[in-house]
């Protein structure tokens, strides 16, 4: 088991330091990229990224090495979802994520298609929204997501199902427009 221990003098260990950085080091990048998926703002997924690391390190959670990566994506999906539901952000953010990016020209079509594919996942309601991240993004199983979610593995699978079907609907939609 992976774990951040409190020693009898509160300190944080060398040991703990070092997992902590390992952490990091192996699932901020996937972090920051779920936060920026599902927020489309750079600067509160970097700040959502760095409240999950440091409530990885004030609590002290004890992880299985198999569920380190799991445990980080829950806490940093629940704090997006706060963010989300918060009135001001439902007042201010109202588009979909722009890519930071110019690209050269002759990935110009990729780019139109990759923004047009992450303006109707960032459509999606948050429940859908959340398991095509987890499962297309970062490649969890439904069995994965559920646990990670805490939800029956039938809902996961209903709600991929309700979302390919929301986004082969939207993407038929601009075809006809």
């Amino acid at each position: 088991m992976t774990g951040l221990r409190e020693n009898p003098s509160g300190e944080i260990t060398r040991e703990d330091a070092d997992t902590f950085d390992r952490l990091y080091r192996e699932y901020a990048t996937d972090v920051l990229r779920v936060c920026y998926f599902y927020l489309g703002d750079r600067q509160r997924a970097e700040d959502v990224c760095q409240d999950v690391f440091v409530k990885l390190i004030t609590t002290r959670p004890v992880l299985q090495p198999d569920k380190e990566k799991a445990w980080l994506l829950k806490v940093a999906l629940n704090r997006c979802k706060d963010l989300w539901r918060s009135a001001w952000l439902k007042r201010v953010v109202l588009g979909s994520p722009a890519f930071e990016l110019v690209p050269a020209p002759d990935d110009l079509a990729k780019h139109d298609e990759e923004e047009r594919v992450m303006r109707a996942v960032n459509a999606l309601p948050p429940e859908f929204k959340e398991v095509v991240l987890l499962h297309y993004y970062q490649g969890y199983g439904i069995a994965e997501i559920s646990e990670m979610l805490a939800v029956p593995t039938g809902t996961i699978s209903s709600r991929l199902s309700r979302a390919r079907k929301k986004l082969e609907a939207q993407f038929e939609g601009d075809e006809e427009s």
